[in-house]
């Protein structure tokens, strides 16, 4: 069923001294962070000469970054200001959707009500991973919501967290609980696990593994034959890779990356969001920024941000890398180019 007007679009463009500070637009932007390699293979990936250009920042948790071709224009979320917002060149930041994951009339107790996770279908709708009002969603050509998954045998998910839809229009969602206010302590918690889904365009749910603490970002391969799903749990910092059966589910899985050594370099972060570029290498959020990572597990080099940083995705013409890292919204140009552009 369609969800409440109260959903409607905002396109109103933030000026101080409102949350966001959007840099005047000019040849170049404001720069931040370095870049860190490790293998020439790298290089070739990312020039060591390109910038991380800062675009936006006084956000409160940045994520999500969708890149929306028919518009020419990035959407991301703030998760604690419920908010998705809109940047676009030449004209900056304005509020895409607010609210973006919790409708509720009652306070919001946590500090992850919004939206996180955003994709699009192969028609160009808009996918959310509504932290608050724990479900998938799908905003349709008139702006309205619909309800694309909310529960799992009866149950109530606990906050669906990133997605990827699959060649055949399948949606791949994780669901940690780190939108619930207490999270796993959380007496509204219904499930005992966290659980990585599938659900069909019309909603048909299918649990495909229970086993990651803190299942958060995902990626097909090119092929679509490997699932990779990150794992944010402190103890356990790692990626893994799963092999997807014909039918769209997943087979064993196994420990395609560990960042724990990364970590012990005294650079804060886990892996979050991951996007996969045209050669199959993985661009994966974890200690220090974005790490790139190739097919057989070889860690190439960092995007280094000097924030925790949430995700990743290319937009513009495929080549250009839109970076959520905690209060700033980024973006490098790389030589490679996203999968699916």
């Amino acid at each position: 069923m369609p969800l409440s007007g109260r959903y409607a679009i905002a396109c109103l463009i933030l000026t101080t001294p409102l949350a966001a500070v959007l840099f005047a637009e000019r040849d170049q932007f404001p720069t931040m962070g370095s870049i860190e390699s490790k293998d020439p293979r790298f290089d070739k990936l990312v020039p060591p000469s390109a910038k991380l250009e800062k675009l936006a920042e006084g956000f409160d948790w940045a994520e999500g970054p969708v890149w929306v071709p028919a518009g020419k224009y990035l959407l991301f979320d703030d998760i604690p200001k419920n908010t998705t917002f809109k940047w676009k060149e030449g004209q900056g930041i304005s509020v895409y959707l607010k609210p973006s994951g919790y409708s509720g009339a009652a306070k919001f107790t946590g500090r992850e009500p919004g939206a996180n996770g955003l994709t699009l279908d192969h028609e160009g709708r808009l996918l959310l991973c509504q932290h608050g009002d724990r479900r998938v969603v799908r905003q349709e050509k008139d702006g309205k919501l619909m309800v694309i998954a909310d529960l799992y045998q009866g149950k109530r998910f606990n906050s669906p967290n990133d997605i990827v839809v699959k060649s055949n229009g399948d949606i791949y969602f994780t669901d940690p609980p780190y939108g619930l206010p207490k999270q796993d302590d959380d007496p509204a918690k219904e499930l005992s696990f966290s659980g990585v889904y599938r659900a069909s365009p019309k909603g048909r749910v299918t649990l495909l593994t229970k086993e990651l603490a803190r299942p958060n970002g995902l990626a097909f391969s090119p092929d679509e034959k490997i699932l990779y799903v990150a794992n944010s749990e402190a103890e356990k910092p790692i990626v893994m890779a799963y092999t997807v059966k014909p039918d769209g589910t997943l087979g064993a899985g196994k420990v395609f990356f560990d960042t724990t050594p990364l970590a012990k370099n005294n650079r804060s972060g886990a892996p979050d969001g991951m996007k996969v570029d045209i050669h199959g290498n993985l661009f994966t959020t974890g200690p220090g920024g974005v790490l790139a990572v190739t097919p057989d597990g070889t860690y190439l080099g960092t995007i280094l941000t000097g924030q925790r940083t949430a995700n990743c995705n290319w937009g513009d013409d495929g080549s250009t890398l839109y970076i959520t890292a905690d209060k700033y919204l980024c973006r490098i140009r790389t030589t490679t180019k996203g999968n699916g552009f």
